[in-house]
């Protein structure tokens, strides 16, 4: 693709993120786009957020486990990053307009936080939960500036990974001693279950997907942080939210979290 294309990319997709609007597919306009050069367009949305002031304060992995990279018909992981201004507390009430959600879905799945800086490549599981300070039950709300959900990898890619907004719960758990592997999550959207799920769903090992993503970033120059919030992937196929839904779930062992919408 023509590198010039990057950042006239990117200044879409922020444009589209401010006005709450849609954008045809990236890859039907433009089908020479690599994975690449998605991750370079990324970058450029980036920067226009941090322009605005948005802090830089973790990066997450999408499209981890078998039953979402088959719901969204994308079949590897991709990342994206997570700013201060796409945190909610546990409990909070989110109004889809204001915080500029357009099709908002709803994940469960296992944040990390790091007490160690990581840098691929060579980092391992054991690597990624000897630099982890706590575990905790994490809301994802998956959004996408591109039409009707009609992506294919570049397009979740360039578009940051298809983030919208994370709640993080507000139990921090040791992962020492704790099989990520062997939890399960139970999500419930008002009140009726909407999905359930192992931490094994996220590659095996939620930590693994975390691996993945530290080496791949160190490809690319990007370190882990000390202080940063990785999101490992969802748990479960992701839930459609709508004004006046309220969505909570328990992970064995980590606690629970919840976030309503208006």
């Amino acid at each position: 693709m023509d590198r010039n294309l990057i950042p006239i990319l990117g200044d879409e997709l922020y444009a589209a993120l401010r006005a709450r609007r849609t954008l045809a597919p990236l890859t039907a306009r433009h089908p020479d786009i690599g994975i690449n050069d998605a991750y370079h367009v990324s970058l450029h949305l980036l920067e226009r957020r941090q322009a605005d002031g948005e802090r830089l304060v973790g990066k997450k992995i999408g499209v981890t486990s078998k039953v979402v990279q088959e719901m969204l018909n994308v079949h590897q992981p991709d990342f994206g990053f997570l700013t201060d201004a796409m945190h909610y507390a546990d409990g909070s009430t989110i109004d889809i307009a204001a915080a500029g959600l357009i099709q908002p879905r709803a994940e469960g799945e296992i944040a990390f936080m790091l007490k160690h800086d990581l840098k691929g490549p060579g980092i391992t599981r054991k690597d990624v939960l000897a630099a982890t300070a706590w575990v905790a039950p994490c809301f994802e709300i998956v959004d996408s500036r591109i039409r009707d959900w009609q992506i294919r990898i570049q397009d979740t890619v360039a578009d940051n990974a298809s983030c919208g907004v994370f709640v993080i719960g507000e139990r921090h758990t040791d992962p020492a001693g704790i099989d990520l592997a062997a939890v399960r999550m139970r999500l419930f959207r008002n009140g009726e279950p909407a999905g359930e799920g192992l931490g094994a769903a996220v590659q095996g090992h939620p930590a693994e997907a975390v691996a993945w993503l530290a080496n791949t970033l160190g490809a690319f120059g990007i370190p882990f942080l000390a202080g940063e919030i990785i999101l490992s992937g969802s748990l479960a196929p992701l839930v459609t939210a709508h004004a006046g839904d309220r969505f909570t779930m328990e992970i064995d062992e980590l606690g629970g979290c919840s976030v309503a919408f208006a």
